[in-house]
């Protein structure tokens, strides 16, 4: 081959190489190209992706701390509440201890007043054993001057002038004694009745209670005088289905709008009353539709007895009694007499007595249970042959009540002596509450009767100048002439009438008796 053949060969290697290499480096500038511009993609995802991540994180820090704020929100009104509710459970407690306090006080300072009184009449017992010392002490010294002086002027043995002395040394003694004892005895009258209304005055004055008047028929506000014919119905058809399912009389007559019921049953009376006024209110009037709506009346007052027995006994804390007898103490709110409602009147009584029982260091509890149930005959006396009492005292023997409870049922009206103390006490409770103004009604005719039986009833006795009955009956003023009367004589008077005046009228509580005697001498100067 010629020369410039292998020339022309090598220069095409050189060519293809330098090709390879142009082309190697082309490969790789772009390579890198393509590399970084991945890695700038890269970048940018990953700068995005950081972000949305710091988004999500400010996120979810936002939601945190709003959840956060929500929870300790909540824990905070929480905690509020809990703080509220100690603080009041704090106030009522600070009230009760209060309460304690002042009837410490009370008791302190009557056992100061007791102390004293003792401390009188132990230093007045003293001087008197003083007095009597002194005295026997000149009972000696007579008695050896009148056996000195009997001696001298009788020739008597020392027997029979010794006889003779102590025979009337006895007599003086006897005499002094008797005067002692009658003091002490008027003494010990004085302190007692004192200290009686002491105990009453604390007992009404640490227990006061509203006046409220019951009625023992219901009326029935109608909206026109139209619904009485709705009430009557067809023939009489709705009337006698009201009368026949509730069991009491309704009264229809020309006063407008208003139907009256009349039952001696309270139970009865309310349930109808409340039956009325449903049928009344939704208009539809129809004897199945009155059965309906008795049962549920029916239902819901026995729900209501039970309550009301409940919450009397919750309220005058009298322990633990049975249901039955709980509810027997509920149907009290339905029973007046003379226009008191009962279970006021026992809530009010077992106050009162459970007050004077504390005064006098009794069993405060048991005497809260005797005042409470000592009307319960009254619960069920409409129902039941027998008084209240009776009634009541075999509900206390059936229920296995303590021997005070039973004593007090029977004892209240006097139908039997008292064999314990919590018994006087709730009678003296029952009085208080029965006779206080205002606490029972009567009707204006037998009231105004009343008054003139009671006026005309001291104007029989000789010697009554006026008689005025004052005090709404509870007392009787009488004016006597002088001239015809003495001082000693108006004392027996005033006896009399009282006595005259309880065998012959029928009356709640008491009656004062006051006779009054005037005398008024008149001179002109001129």
């Amino acid at each position: 081959m010629e020369p410039w053949g292998w020339i022309v060969i090598f220069l095409a290697v050189i060519a293809g190489i330098a090709g390879t290499i142009t082309a190697w480096n082309i490969a790789l500038a772009k390579g890198k190209y393509i590399v970084e511009e991945q890695f700038r993609a890269l970048g940018k995802e990953a700068d995005r992706l950081l972000i949305d991540a710091q988004r999500l994180a400010e996120a979810r820090q936002k939601e945190l701390i709003a959840e956060t704020k929500k929870e300790i929100n909540a824990l905070r009104q929480a905690f509020d509440k809990e703080v509220k509710e100690r603080k009041q459970e704090l106030q009522d407690l600070e009230k009760k201890l209060d309460q304690r306090d002042a009837r410490l006080d009370n008791r302190s300072i009557n056992l100061d007043k007791r102390e004293d009184s003792l401390a009188k009449k132990e230093q007045k017992l003293e001087e008197q054993r003083e007095t009597l010392e002194k005295r026997s002490n000149r009972v000696e010294e007579l008695i050896l001057e009148q056996e000195t002086k009997l001696f001298e002027i009788a020739s008597l043995t020392m027997d029979e002038a010794r006889t003779i002395v102590f025979e009337r040394v006895e007599n003086e003694i006897q005499m002094d004694v008797a005067l002692f004892l009658k003091e002490q005895e008027e003494k010990a009258k004085s302190e007692a009745k004192r200290k009686a209304q002491t105990i009453l005055a604390n007992a009404i004055q640490q227990y006061a209670n509203e006046t409220v008047q019951e009625k023992t028929v219901s009326v029935i506000a109608l909206p026109n005088d139209d619904m009485k014919g709705r009430i009557i119905g067809r023939e009489g058809r709705n009337i006698r289905a009201i009368e026949a399912v509730t069991g009491v009389d309704l009264i229809i007559d020309d006063t407008p709008d208003s139907v009256v019921i009349s039952c001696f049953d309270p139970i009865r009376r309310e349930i109808a009353k409340r039956t009325l006024e449903i049928l009344v209110s939704d208009g539809r009037i129809q004897p199945p539709r009155i059965e309906e709506v008795y049962a549920k009346c029916v239902k819901e007052l026995e729900n209501e007895i039970r309550e009301e027995g409940e919450k009397a006994v919750f309220e005058t804390g009298i322990g633990k009694v049975h249901p039955e007898l709980v509810k027997l103490i509920g149907r009290l709110q339905f029973r007046t007499s003379y226009g008191q409602n009962a279970l006021t009147h026992a809530k009010e009584v077992a106050f009162l007595a459970g007050k004077m029982a504390a005064e006098i260091g009794e069993n405060e509890i048991l005497a809260r249970r005797a005042g409470m149930l000592h009307d319960i005959g009254k619960a069920i006396d409409h129902e039941t042959e027998g008084s209240h009492v009776e009634i009541g005292l075999e509900i206390a023997k059936r229920f296995r009540e303590p021997l005070e409870v039973v004593d007090s049922i029977a004892s209240h009206h006097d139908d039997q002596d008292p064999k314990t103390l919590i018994a006087v006490l709730v009678a003296a409770a029952d009085t208080l509450s029965a006779a206080r103004p205002g606490a029972r009604s009567e009707s204006l005719d037998n009231y105004i009767r009343r008054l003139q039986q009671l006026e005309e009833l001291s104007n029989e006795f000789k010697g009554v100048d006026k008689t005025y009955a004052v005090q709404a009956g509870r007392e009787i003023r009488v004016l006597v002439k002088p001239e015809e009367i003495t001082d000693l004589e108006a004392m027996k008077l005033a006896r009399d009438i009282k006595k005259k005046i309880e065998s012959t009228m029928n009356y709640p509580g008491t009656i004062k008796v006051t006779v009054i005697r005037e005398v008024r001498v008149q001179e002109v100067a001129r």
